[in-house]
């Protein structure tokens, strides 16, 4: 079994308190204590606290791209139709994680203005990974022109669902999640028929 390196471990932390306390409710300090070491030993990793937190940011990018690749990788074998829910399910239940859900929250909602520039950038980066994943599923269904409004609406649907994760039981939420799908599916199949 693999070792977890000091800055895989810095990260791990990190990530936990951001989630929780947020950019500006985070301390280096407490970072250094949850990881059990001194608050000058995150230097030799990390040049500052943004450094820190863009890098743990970039990991959660990175290991999101890489899931929701994945899972559409591995649903390419039903309809599509079947591919755009399971692929909605799945991305919910992933970030349903407590300390995954909370940090996409704040960093979409409440980004640190000193970085907001850059967790654009990582946003728009993770988009393009979503859209070229809901791009080939799409114009399976649709003709050319029509899957980029589909998109945006799936995109919305996909936002909505991951906001409701915080107010809602899973009961309310599993409810919201089949009717919101019945209409959003139900308006593709219209254009379907155009």
């Amino acid at each position: 079994m693999k070792k977890e390196s000091t800055q895989d471990r810095i990260k791990e932390v990190a990530l936990i308190l951001f989630a929780r306390n947020g950019f500006e409710g985070t301390s280096l300090s407490d970072i250094a204590k949850g990881v059990g070491i001194k608050k000058p030993s995150l230097y030799a990793h990390y040049k500052s606290k943004e450094d820190l937190f863009l890098g743990v940011i970039h990991k959660v990018s990175v290991d999101y791209n890489a899931f929701f690749v994945k899972t559409a990788e591995r649903l390419s074998n039903q309809s599509p139709e079947k591919q755009l829910y399971d692929l909605l399910r799945e991305n919910t239940e992933y970030l349903r994680n407590d300390e995954m859900g909370l940090i996409f929250k704040r960093m979409m909602l409440f980004p640190p203005e000193s970085l907001r520039k850059e967790i654009a950038q990582m946003f728009e980066k993770t988009e393009n990974v979503m859209k070229r994943v809901i791009k080939s599923i799409l114009e399976q269904m649709l003709p050319n022109e029509e899957w980029e409004r589909v998109f945006d609406a799936y995109l919305c649907l996909l936002d909505g669902m991951f906001e409701q994760i915080f107010y809602y039981s899973p009961e309310e939420h599993n409810k919201r999640l089949e009717n919101s799908w019945t209409l959003f599916i139900r308006g593709v199949h219209s254009k379907e028929e155009k």
